[in-house]
């Protein structure tokens, strides 16, 4: 009689080696991009869907806004009173017009900084925030670093041509987005068309990003930007069926166009997919491993038409030890599957390692139904 364990391996192997799609490849945009450099991103997985010169380092103008506005947020002070400054007050470019010696609340300053660009708001939030704008610079420094934002140096909190070297790249300001959209205030203020602020000098604020008020129905919010060295920048993000994405892009004189085109395409190319469910997973080549490895979360992507049909999963696991695992080990993965197409790895997720008998396990028929599903791409959302 074949044991369970070597039926599906069997299977596994099989279905290791089905054919992939000889068209597999990535999907090409089929129309200009204005823009010096451009980024199309999937927001929850980070997935890349488009770049062009996205890792350049570049003037970004004030889309350094989006880093101002995080920091404020999550500093925990939106309820409190900002005294504004003289140095505030005499801020050039974009304004709000506060006057020294006035009082807001810094949730007000931080709509009036992401919906009308304020400057001044900039400098009042960091005196406020960071004790002065230099210790405010150091921790928009520091949460770069934290975030993975290698090709970005912030000189001031609102995008100003003050320093030669104050450069971020379409990716960096990518993944700075992706960071913030998953703070609900933020998305919150991102998204909003209209605002009053509250106290003593009233301000209604009308945001100045037209995909958002006039242009793009998908739009949920975004950072625009401009000066004279950095020239048009942008920063939007948009939501469709459950797909999530972010558009940036660098000294483009076509931004809208360019956004609502990468939008539009990605839409159509992609759609999210479940790669694998959390859960045990009942198959291994490894008796050692057999029946005790599992996944903790469901891992979803975004797949195109060709990928969905190109994919295969491969599994890559430690050595087994001779004494086991420690407690200590049972806290970090063993392994890792690894999603594949044509040699490229699109994704992978972590295996634990899970000791005793588990209480539900996958019957035969579930796990080979769940590897099938990964082959062909039967499981879309």
């Amino acid at each position: 009689m074949i044991k369970k364990g070597t039926v599906c391996l069997f299977i596994w192997c099989f279905l290791l080696y089905l054919p992939i799609n000889s068209m597999y490849g990535k999907e090409q945009v089929t129309f200009p991009i204005s823009g010096q450099a451009a980024i199309l991103m999937e927001q929850e997985s980070g997935r890349v869907l488009y770049g062009k010169n996205e890792h350049q380092p570049l003037k970004i103008a004030s889309i350094t806004k989006i880093m101002t506005a995080i920091l404020a947020i999550e500093s925990g002070k939106l309820d409190e009173t900002v005294l504004v400054s003289k140095h505030a007050e005499g801020t050039e470019g974009s304004s709000l017009y506060l006057v020294s010696g006035e009082k807001m609340k810094l949730e007000d300053l931080v709509y009036g900084l992401m919906m009308r660009s304020g400057n001044d708001a900039a400098i009042a939030i960091a005196e406020h925030v960071g004790g002065s704008v230099d210790g405010f610079v150091y921790l928009m420094n520091e949460k770069a670093k934290e975030i993975g934002m290698s090709n970005t140096l912030f000189r001031n909190p609102h995008g100003l041509d003050t320093h030669d070297d104050h450069l971020s790249s379409a990716y960096d300001m990518a993944i700075l987005t992706q960071y913030a959209m998953t703070n609900e205030t933020f998305q919150t203020i991102s998204s909003t068309k209209k605002y009053r602020s509250q106290g003593e000098n009233v301000r209604v604020f009308h945001n100045k990003n037209r995909l958002l008020t006039e242009k793009y129905d998908y739009s949920t919010g975004g950072k625009t930007g401009y000066t004279k060295l950095a020239k048009r920048t942008l920063v939007s993000t948009a939501s469709k069926d459950g797909l999530n994405l972010i558009t940036v892009t660098l000294n483009d004189p076509n931004d809208w166009d360019d956004h609502m085109n990468l939008f539009n395409w990605g839409f159509k190319q992609f759609t999210l997919h479940t790669l694998i469910e959390a859960g045990p997973l009942d198959v291994t080549a490894d008796e050692f491993y057999e029946d005790h490895l599992t996944v903790k979360h469901e891992l979803v992507y975004p797949l195109s038409e060709n990928e969905k049909t190109a994919i295969k999963p491969k599994i890559e696991l430690k050595a087994p030890p001779e004494q086991g695992f420690t407690n200590e080990d049972l806290k970090h993965p063993v392994g890792k599957m690894v999603f594949v197409a044509n040699g490229e790895e699109l994704e992978s997720t972590p295996l634990y390692y899970e000791e005793g008998e588990k209480e539900e396990k996958r019957s035969f028929w579930q796990t080979i139904r769940q590897l099938f599903t990964i082959v062909i791409g039967a499981g879309s959302t």
